[in-house]
């Protein structure tokens, strides 16, 4: 399969386009425009090098060292040092989805060109791109000051030859990662080293991949809700436009309207309409708002990113027009960890009201179902502890939705007195996300099981289509079975995107 082409010239980038190159389903190009800009502030760069006038990152140290002037035979010993230094990564690498992405949005900001890297060297990030070198990143180490140091550096150290990559998918040192691509590693000049260490990549990467996911989850919950409307025989009636146009958030409005096309042409709703209940439970009836307010804080969130993802977060700054290079705090990633941790409570809110959702599936003194969905319970325990699981994952999340973006602890002797835990509340919301996609999996084959007792009778057309979905991986459920197989099938779906394409297909 032939990949997409993207062109990259720091100011267009898509949070889709990100996607697409971290799926290693496109190639990158840089823009003739962008290698322009490039060019003309690696040349102000070298001019200032070449001089006695102290500037940051050019000829002095860095942070609290900033005052340390740097003789000129020592300015490439300075680069190399500085990514040799703030290569403190621990634990887990991140996943290859993750530091394609990373890889990526360096090379956008470094198009944009405000930081005074040499073409070859930006070149060189794009070639490993395409070529498939991945540079091992550890997920943990950053504070979100200066941005991301310590993952960034952990990237840059492929440029130079140094740490590990995977190429093709397979680990090993990054010489021979670059040497099998048919690349070579650069040596890095004035201001190079802080060029590629400076920035809020690392929780963009991470953050961007977790606001897809948590937009098409948003519509999963929907799906889910839905299936498990119909199959507790509720009403319809609280997704009609008017209320909705009397409290006119638009997350609200478009969940409203989301479940009223899955709904659309139920034939259980027919059955019920004259029923004695007056109301149902409010994670029925509240979706609209629940799910909607859900929807906001990802609407925020995807607003931060997009323009973050196309932002000058380098430091300092190399400004062509006025020649002049300045220091400033582009780099600290206050927005995105206000952000990320924005999706987790969203993300959090949409597992919790899920989970309200199976109590009310698998009790039977709520659904008038077998109890557990069990056809012999007592013998079968069913869904029972599917429930307890996501009442699990709710709990966690609800641990893990602590905002991050509130604490700070100094570092730096001092210089970096106020940093954002953009890279906790990434990579928090990230699993937070995990745990999500997982409760929105049980609900979904709960409401299967449910509505298997509700047949012939037809949900609606867009429940249906995924119910017949989950039914050709999943069978019901007669007897008591290794359910986490069940739950991983549907995570699949989900995942894969199959379960969202085959509901908008049906209610298209």
């Amino acid at each position: 399969m032939s990949r997409a082409r993207i062109l990259i010239d720091g100011d267009t980038l898509k949070l889709e386009e990100i996607l697409q190159v971290a799926r290693n389903e496109a190639t990158v190009e840089l823009a003739p425009e962008a290698a322009a800009r490039v060019r003309a502030s690696r040349a102000l760069v070298d001019r200032v090098a070449a001089g006695d006038t102290p500037s940051y990152g050019i000829n002095t140290g860095f942070g609290t060292l900033a005052e340390v002037r740097i003789d000129k035979k020592d300015l490439r010993d300075l680069q190399r040092n500085l990514i040799l230094s703030h290569a403190c990564g621990v634990g887990t690498p991140l996943p290859l989805p993750e530091a394609r992405a990373l890889l990526l949005l360096r090379c956008n900001v470094l198009a944009k060109g405000f930081s005074g890297i040499r073409p070859e060297t930006l070149g060189l990030a794009l070639d490993m791109l395409n070529r498939d070198v991945v540079p091992v990143v550890p997920e943990r180490g950053s504070v979100g000051a200066s941005g991301d140091l310590a993952p960034l550096a952990h990237l840059a150290l492929v440029f130079i030859g140094e740490g590990e990559a995977f190429f093709q998918g397979q680990r090993m040192p990054a010489r021979q990662a670059l040497e099998r691509a048919g690349l070579q590693p650069v040596v890095l000049e004035a201001k190079e080293g802080l060029a590629l260490v400076n920035g809020t990549q690392a929780m963009c990467a991470v953050g961007t991949l977790l606001q897809l996911r948590a937009e098409a989850l948003a519509d999963i919950a929907d799906v889910a809700g839905a299936m498990t409307l119909e199959g507790l025989l509720g009403s319809h009636k609280p997704f009609i436009p008017e209320i909705h146009d009397v409290r006119a958030h638009p997350g609200q409005k478009a969940t409203a309207a989301h479940l009223r096309r899955i709904l659309a042409g139920s034939e259980l709703v027919e059955t019920h309409v004259n029923c004695s209940k007056v109301q149902d439970p409010y994670s029925l009836r509240c979706m609209p708002q629940v799910h909607g307010a859900a929807r906001e804080g990802m609407s925020f969130a995807r607003r931060i990113l997009e323009v973050e993802v196309n932002s000058a977060t380098d430091n300092p700054l190399v400004f062509t027009e006025t020649e002049r290079i300045v220091s400033g705090g582009n780099f600290h990633g206050q927005p995105i960890s206000l952000a990320m941790d924005v999706v987790a409570m969203a993300l959090t809110q949409l597992s919790s009201i899920s989970e309200r959702r199976v109590e009310q599936l698998v009790n039977p003194s709520l659904s008038g179902l077998p109890a557990f969905l069990a056809k012999n319970s007592g013998l079968n325990s069913g869904f029972m502890i599917a429930q307890v699981t996501s009442a699990a994952l709710v709990a966690e999340s609800r641990v893990l939705s602590h905002p991050a973006s509130v604490d700070s602890i100094p570092s730096s002797a001092g210089r970096e007195d106020h940093v954002s835990m953009g890279m906790t509340a990434a990579l928090k919301g990230r699993q937070v996300g995990e745990f999500a996609r997982s409760c929105l999996a049980i609900e979904v084959l709960c409401a299967a099981q449910a509505l298997d007792f509700r047949l012939p009778v037809k949900p609606g057309k867009g429940a249906l289509a995924a119910y017949e979905l989950v039914r050709s991986k999943v069978p019901h459920m007669d007897r008591d079975r290794e359910l986490h197989k069940d739950i991983e099938a549907v995570s699949q779906l989900i995942d894969s995107g199959a379960l969202l394409a085959a509901v908008k297909s049906a209610t298209a």
